[in-house]
């Protein structure tokens, strides 16, 4: 009824011009005839002078009565076609006032004609990113199922939602694990609103990412220009679809926890985008609509939807992507060892890593890296600290992450370890993690 009532607005304006056009031709018209003719339909003899060099000349009656009768009949004509314009008037008048009354619409509305709204170059800018990139973004919905209490009936109930992006032609879908986690089934919605169940390709949860596919046509399917995160600038502008948002890029290599694991996650970016709950899993977007990043965590000291968010650099997104597109799972090497919170190295006095325990099966177990454990009289005996995995510096359980997630599975590294009072050195044969072996 909207779309009714603005076209019908359209149509009321050019109704309203063409009346007032005929209105004033009228007027002119007949105030032109009562001036000039000042004489109706009829026989009267009206006399007719000109001036041929000044010198006045009287006309013959026959002369005087054909210019008179000529006269009276421009006149009549002129006459007729004001009865005619007014009869229109009055017709449109009609007309206008019958579609008032159809269409239901405020009369006064009628006859606003709206100026076409005048943007600038950055709000142009802006809106034309949101029109080009909207249809590459979906909506997730993550659906459990649960037993009713009183019927005994399973249900499926929406626990959680988000946001994603297509990858590829082939119906790859990426978000989050976290907004995917503990899913009995997954739907998929379209910028179209088309609705599609989706299944699960593989997830990271290390690193907080997700791939789903959906069945559906190619053509309804676009995916979103794939960018570098490498060369990113502090203060650079962004955007965030399906709901758009803008800002700049207020920080780069910050780094985070999954929330999945607790492993952190390195090269983060920040952003000063307020990031909703619906955004994650969501595109980051540079100033040409290109991805970036996807939306991760928002750091918010008042719990609400403000304050500092941070998208998972799309180099990190696109090796994982493809790990899993591949294979279903992301191989990454592990020393197959448990270690102490930071915090407590720090009391000690040392900087570190300290072994907490390295089962006999691991790979730091069957090199020879000792655990903590308790004498026979419950005195604690610390274990190996780790201070260099290939002559890089480990001071902390995040130095040694960032280390390992630059080899791969099967690669010999040599590990450097503070055994009571003297140094160590010792090779270890990095593994895949059992659940993925």
């Amino acid at each position: 009824m909207q779309g009714m009532a603005a076209t019908t607005t359209i149509a009321y304006s050019s109704f309203s011009s063409t009346i007032s056009r005929f209105f004033i031709r009228n007027q002119t018209t007949k105030n032109t005839i009562t001036s000039n003719s000042n004489t109706s339909c009829s026989n009267n003899i009206i006399p007719f002078k000109t001036r041929v060099n000044r010198t006045p000349k009287i006309i013959s009656e026959s002369q005087s009565s054909f210019f008179s009768t000529k006269q009276d009949s421009t006149a009549c004509k002129s006459a007729i076609a004001s009865t005619l314009d007014s009869l229109f008037v009055v017709c449109t008048s009609m007309a206008l006032s019958l579609s008032l009354i159809v269409a239901d619409v405020d009369p006064a509305l009628a006859f606003v004609v709206s100026t076409p709204r005048k943007l600038q170059t950055d709000e142009l800018a802006t809106v034309r990113l949101f029109q080009e990139n909207t249809p590459s973004v979906v909506y997730i919905t993550n659906l459990a199922t649960k037993q009713d209490a009183f019927t005994l009936d399973v249900l499926e109930v929406p626990q959680g939602s988000g946001s994603g992006f297509i990858w590829d032609t082939e119906g790859h879908i990426v978000t989050n694990y976290h907004v995917i986690r503990g899913a009995s089934d997954l739907r998929v919605t379209l910028a179209d609103q088309s609705t599609y169940e989706a299944k699960v390709v593989g997830y990271d949860q290390d690193k907080d990412v997700a791939v789903l596919r959906i069945d559906v046509p190619k053509d309804k399917l676009r995916p979103v220009p794939i960018g570098v995160s490498a060369d990113l600038l502090v203060g650079q502008k962004f955007g965030l679809d399906h709901t758009l948002t803008t800002g700049v890029i207020s920080g780069l290599r910050r780094e985070i926890s999954s929330a999945a694991t607790g492993r952190p996650i390195q090269d983060v970016i920040q952003t000063d985008a307020a990031i909703n709950p619906g955004n994650s899993g969501g595109p980051l977007l540079d100033s040409s609509g290109n991805l970036i990043g996807i939306n991760t965590a928002i750091y918010s000291p008042s719990g609400a939807s403000s304050g500092v968010g941070f998208s998972i650099p799309v180099d990190t997104v696109g090796g994982i992507v493809d790990q899993l597109v591949k294979y279903g799972k992301v191989t990454r090497p592990i020393l197959g060892i448990k270690f102490a919170p930071d915090q407590s190295v720090e009391q000690l006095g040392v900087s570190g890593v300290l072994v907490l325990d390295a089962p006999p099966e691991g790979p730091a177990g069957k090199a020879g890296l000792l655990s903590t454990k308790r004498d026979a009289y419950g005195r604690l005996i610390l274990g190996d600290i780790i201070t260099s995995v290939n002559g890089k510096k480990v001071t902390n359980g995040s130095d040694l992450y960032r280390i390992l997630d630059t080899c791969k599975v099967g690669d010999k590294v040599t590990v450097e370890v503070l055994r009571g009072d003297h140094q160590e050195k010792i090779p270890v044969i990095l593994e895949p993690k059992p659940d993925e072996s």
